[in-house]
């Protein structure tokens, strides 16, 4: 992968952004790191994590980009709105990956406390903004192998 052509797209929420902010910077960080010019990167901020999959929905629809990263954060409060929240999220970015043939990578933390989510952003389990990145970059690498064209569900 020569990062000349490939183009990111990062869909975050602004929703805990003291989390989703860090998941960002070790994101494009990765990106960059690997190759990938800033100038093939967008971002796009979403209100909250429920709105990520129609963004990335969208985002699919320009068919322009090699991959779509998705950062949010969702922690647990003391209602059943987590668990409606993170399993609706994930099947829907799940969906749209697999009926796309476009990579939707989940980065998106579901942490039961806020701990949990700052140990994932830099903490002692990493950064999983960076994680998503190198996620992104090897499923556009194994796409080129299986030479899947740009065109979604369409092979060369």
């Amino acid at each position: 992968m020569t990062g000349k052509t490939e183009k990111f797209a990062i869909v975050v929420s602004t929703f805990n952004e003291f989390i989703t902010e860090k998941l960002l910077d070790g994101c494009l960080q990765t990106l960059i790191n690997n190759g990938i010019k800033k100038e093939r990167i967008d971002i796009v901020k979403a209100p909250g994590t429920f709105e990520i999959p129609t963004i990335a929905g969208s985002l699919i629809n320009l068919e322009k980009y090699s991959a779509i990263i998705c950062l949010g954060c969702v922690i647990r409060g003391e209602t059943s709105h987590y668990d409606h929240l993170c399993t609706a999220v994930s099947n829907e970015l799940c969906r749209l990956g697999t009926e796309s043939g476009v990579p939707v990578i989940f980065g998106i933390l579901t942490c039961e406390n806020v701990g949990q989510a700052m140990d994932r952003t830099g903490g002692s389990r990493g950064n999983k903004g960076s994680e998503s990145a190198l996620a992104a970059l090897e499923m556009v690498n194994v796409f080129a192998q299986l030479h899947i064209s740009e065109k979604p569900n369409q092979y060369v």
